[in-house]
C-alpha cells in the first residue's frame, strides 16, 4: 500500500514549550497541515474571557456517504503540545462521518491562536470551550485529550460539565516532579468516578514513559476507568508505524462511537 510521507513518518521536529512559572513542557513541533481539501471542514474561532481569539477547525457531522446530517453529539480533541489543529483534523473523519461534530483548536500562542503559552490560561480556555459546547444542547459529549492536552483537560476537570465518554492518552501523572506547583498535577484532579474514562498507555512511548503516567493510570483504574496498555503504542501521532497508529485510532473510534472497550 502506498502512503504519503506524512503517513509514514511520526510527527516531529523542533521543540516548543509551554511555561508554568519556571516549568517548561517540551513537545514536538509538527509540520504539514491537512485541513485543506476536507469537504465538511469549517474554520472556527472562539473568543476567551481575556479577549484572545483561538482558532481551529470543526469537522461537521455527516452520514456515511458524506451527506450533511444533524449531529448526534460532539468530540472535542485536545492535542499534544505544539501539534496544530490542521495537522491532525483529517484523522477524525470516521467520527464526523458517524454523525458527530469534531472540534479542534490551536492552543493559545500556537498556530493561528492569539495569546501567550501559559498553562493556567490554556486550562481556562478549555473550561470556557466546554461550557460553550455544553450549552449547545448536544445529546452526546465526548473528549479525547492526549499528552499535554490531557494535562490541560484534567487540571480543569472540576469545572467541566457532564461528559459522556472521555479518553486520556499518554498524559503524565505529575508535573510537580519537574518543579511545577502540585496544583497542576493531573492525578490530583481525577474524579471519584472514572467509569466513563478510557486511559491509553503506550509501552513504547519515549515522550511520556509508562512510569510517568503510572500513578495516574492506577488511580483511575481503582476508580473504575478502562485501561489500555499496549506494547506497540508510542506517543500519540508519533507511532513508528502507520498500522500501529491506525490501530490506536480504531480503539478510539470504537470506544467513543460504540462504547466498546479494548
Amino acid at each position: 500500500m502506498s502512503l504519503s510521507p506524512r503517513r509514514y513518518a511520526p510527527m516531529g521536529g523542533s521543540f516548543a514549550v509551554v511555561w508554568v512559572a519556571a516549568f517548561t513542557w517540551n513537545g514536538w513541533q509538527a509540520s504539514v497541515g491537512y485541513a485543506a481539501g476536507l469537504r465538511n471542514v469549517e474554520d472556527i474561532s472562539f473568543e476567551t474571557k481575556d479577549n484572545r481569539v483561538l482558532r481551529g477547525y470543526k469537522l461537521k457531522a455527516t452520514g456515511s456517504e458524506g451527506q450533511a446530517s444533524l449531529p448526534k453529539g460532539y468530540l472535542l480533541v485536545l492535542q499534544g503540545n505544539a501539534i496544530l489543529a490542521d495537522q491532525i483534523i483529517d484523522e477524525f473523519t470516521h467520527i464526523s462521518s458517524a454523525g458527530f461534530d469534531v472540534y479542534i483548536y490551536d492552543f493559545r500562542g500556537y498556530g493561528r491562536s492569539e495569546g501567550k503559552r501559559r498553562l493556567k490560561a490554556i486550562i481556562s480556555d478549555y473550561v470556557e470551550i466546554l461550557a460553550a459546547l455544553h450549552s449547545s444542547d448536544y445529546e452526546q459529549q465526548f473528549v479525547y485529550a492526549m499528552s499535554f492536552g490531557g494535562i490541560a483537560f484534567l487540571d480543569g476537570f472540576e469545572m467541566h460539565g457532564k461528559l459522556d465518554r472521555i479518553i486520556v492518552d499518554s498524559t503524565p501523572s505529575r508535573l510537580s516532579d519537574y518543579g511545577c506547583p502540585s496544583e497542576y498535577d493531573p492525578v490530583n484532579h481525577l474524579p471519584e468516578d472514572c467509569s466513563h474514562f478510557l486511559y491509553i498507555v503506550g509501552q513504547n512511548d519515549r515522550v511520556v514513559s509508562p512510569s510517568m503516567s503510572l500513578e495516574l493510570v492506577e488511580t483511575a483504574r481503582k476508580r473504575s476507568a478502562v485501561i489500555l496498555s499496549d506494547e506497540e503504542f508510542g506517543h500519540p501521532f508519533m507511532d513508528y508505524d502507520r498500522s500501529v497508529h491506525r490501530r490506536r485510532m480504531k480503539v478510539i473510534e470504537k470506544y467513543l462511537l460504540y462504547n466498546e472497550n479494548p
